[in-house]
Order: structure tokens, then C-alpha cells, then sequence
């Protein structure tokens, strides 16, 4: 926001462009509520002028938020009441919520994305999304780690993002899993109190469902 000259340019080229196909707004790094609702006016400055120069853009472009700090992740709530979808980055979330650098050797195994920890923080963006009748996406390694896959099925994870290589895994699990089976597993990894816990039971309904 301290950039507005940039914010500017940015907001008003995806708001063009969308006048020729499907495009969306996300703001990264969100922290408070305070922070989308100044955004969500600049964009409305945006829009005005756009109309005023008689330029085209989808009027009901739809602006979300990346949830990749454990201040959005806690009032998610409230985040869910301003936008309409949430886009969750786990790589930063697990960085921030761990308090662990992945790039630091000496404490890089510390880096967990399947802690009990994150994984609550997961869901209840989750649910506050689907409260609000909202939807919530997810990018990262996480979303490509095929144990990783059952847990959020289960949760109700509504969008995976990965890279292509991992699509044909990724996509042969979720076919071959019975989502009241996943909902239940997840129900059970999130009352875990460790990683190892919960990893042990994940292992053990992927290898008794031989689903990957």
C-alpha cells in the first residue's frame, strides 16, 4: 500500500485484461482485515476509473486473499466476510507458524508442513471459508504430497494447486478415496498431538486402502 503507484498499475492490468477471460485478484501476505479493506477500495478507485475512460473489465471479478501467515489463518473468520476466496500457502505458513527458516540447515528438519499445528491452522481456514459460503484453494508442496492429499480431502480443501508432474498422482488419489473415509481420517489425524502420530496413522489407512 505504500507503493500505490505500483499497486495501480498492477490492479488496473489484470482489471483490463479480464474483460477477455477468467481472472482473479489475490493479495498476498494479509495480516488484518484492515489491510483488505483498503485494498478492496483502491480497487474500487480502479474500477471508477476504468468506467470513466469507458474501458472494459469484469465487474464481478472476484478478489481473494493468500493465507500464508498465522495472523490471516486466525482471523480467518472475519477475512472470509470481505472476500471471496482464500488461497492457502503453505510453504510461508509452515515457515511463520513453525518459526523455522527451511533454509537453514541447522534447523530446516523442523520444517513440518504435516504438524499437528498447521494442520489445525488449515482447517479452520477451511471451515471459516465454506461458513461464508466462500472457497478455498491451496498452493505449495503441501498440496502436492499425496499423504497430504487424504488429510485435506477430508477437511474439505475445495482447489489443489501443483506442479504438473505431481497432477497424475495427485488426481488418481483423490479418485480412488471414499471422502466420508477421508473426512474420518482427518477428524483423527487433527486430534493427534504429534507429527509422528499422525503420520503413523495416515500411513496406516494408505497402506490398508493401498491407495497410492
Amino acid at each position: 500500500m505504500d507503493r500505490k503507484e505500483i499497486l495501480r498499475d498492477q490492479v488496473r492490468a489484470i482489471l483490463r485484461a479480464s474483460a477477455f477471460g477468467k481472472l482473479r485478484i489475490m493479495f498476498p501476505m494479509i495480516i488484518s482485515v484492515e489491510e483488505v479493506r483498503a485494498l478492496k477500495k483502491e480497487i474500487e478507485i480502479y474500477k471508477q476509473e476504468l468506467r470513466d475512460e469507458g474501458k472494459a473489465f469484469d465487474e464481478t471479478i472476484e478478489v481473494g486473499v493468500m493465507v500464508e501467515t498465522p495472523a490471516a489463518a486466525t482471523i480467518a473468520r472475519h477475512l472470509a466476510k470481505e472476500v471471496d476466496f482464500f488461497s492457502i500457502g503453505t510453504n510461508d505458513l509452515t515457515q511463520y507458524t513453525l518459526a523455522v527458516d527451511r533454509g537453514n540447515d541447522m534447523i530446516s528438519h523442523l520444517y513440518q508442513p504435516m504438524s499437528p499445528s498447521v494442520l489445525t491452522l488449515i482447517k479452520q481456514v477451511i471451515d471459516a471459508s465454506h461458513a461464508e459460503g466462500k472457497w478455498t484453494g491451496m498452493c505449495g508442496e503441501l498440496a502436492g504430497d499425496e499423504r497430504a492429499t487424504l488429510l485435506l480431502l477430508g477437511m474439505g480443501l475445495d482447489e489443489f494447486s501443483m506442479s504438473a508432474i505431481s497432477i497424475p498422482r495427485i488426481k488418481k488419489i483423490i479418485r480412488n478415496t471414499n471422502f466420508e473415509d477421508a473426512k474420518v481420517l482427518a477428524e483423527q489425524a487433527l486430534a493427534q498431538p504429534t507429527t509422528d502420530e499422525l503420520m503413523t496413522l495416515v500411513n496406516k489407512f494408505i497402506e490398508e486402502k493401498t491407495i497410492c
